[in-house]
């Protein structure tokens, strides 16, 4: 740990690290339903005991926002995907909910996903492009944008408080091994894995920010940054580019692989979207 420290201030990080603990008594209710934001470790985390969520590392002020739907700026977004839902496009004349009467019905969908399906990693990007190409004879949505990351949020809200739980064995393993091994590898010009912030120094501050175990049971996330949306695969592009990396591609085989890595890392915490974080 103290060498990844000195590597990241020999990098011009400017790293202050000094540890700022969580509040222990902190707790994520939303509509009455207290959410799991820490767990005992799968077997399968390494070198950590404890997993918790991202909320736990967020000022009062932004955790506050989460508490309440009527707060939380992502809803905004999922009430798009809902009219969106009943909207007919393609050449099949169908809407998502010619097909699915119910958004309900995907209650237990997002704690699952990433999954292998007919020998294929997927994620739930590729499951509504899926629907809107084979279908309704659509196009395809951009894997980060608007349109998508709003679906995927008023999917992935019908699970919410859910435990996360990803399949890593069997046909999954070999995408688990490789989303493993990319978690761990250094890249860019700054020389940093995942793990360097995640998992050797969560819960220090580096410049402003409070780092988190990289946790995305809260995916799509409302960020305050950039006020929108953001897809876990944003979230990665946006790390590699801080260290200067070239990022893979969203929707990629490499992103597609560390997603199914870093979900199985939060096996236990609940289903969280959609989240607000800086």
């Amino acid at each position: 740990m103290m060498m990844t420290k000195t590597l990241l201030g020999a990098a011009c990080l400017s790293v202050f690290a000094l540890t700022v603990h969580a509040e222990e008594g902190a707790k994520l209710i939303i509509d009455g339903e207290e959410l799991t934001i820490r767990a005992n470790a799968p077997a399968h985390a390494e070198n950590i005991d404890e997993v918790s969520s991202g909320w736990i590392y967020r000022s009062k002020e932004t955790q506050a926002l989460q508490l309440d739907d009527f707060d939380n700026p992502a809803f905004v977004f999922v009430d798009q995907a809902i009219d969106e839902w009943d909207k007919v496009d393609g050449s099949e004349g169908k809407a998502c909910s010619s097909c699915h009467e119910n958004v309900e019905d995907f209650a237990g969908l997002r704690p699952t996903l990433p999954r292998v399906d007919d020998g294929k990693l997927v994620s739930m990007e590729n499951l509504v492009n899926e629907c809107r190409t084979e279908r309704m004879g659509a196009e395809p949505w951009k894997w980060s944008k608007g349109k998508m990351t709003s679906m995927t949020a008023l999917i992935g809200v019908q699970s919410r408080g859910m435990p996360v739980n990803v399949a890593i064995d069997g046909d999954a393993a070999p995408f688990w091994d490789k989303g493993k091994e990319l978690y761990y590898t250094r890249v860019g010009q700054l020389d940093m894995a995942c793990s360097n912030c995640h998992e050797d120094n969560y819960d220090t501050m580096i410049r402003a920010d409070h780092l988190s175990q990289g946790q995305i049971n809260g995916f799509p996330t409302y960020r305050l940054k950039n006020a929108k949306l953001n897809s876990s695969h944003a979230r990665f592009k946006g790390c590699m580019s801080n260290i200067r990396a070239e990022p893979y591609k969203e929707g990629g085989p490499e992103f597609q692989a560390l997603e199914l890595y870093l979900a199985s890392r939060g096996q236990g915490l609940s289903v969280e979207t959609p989240s607000v974080r800086n």
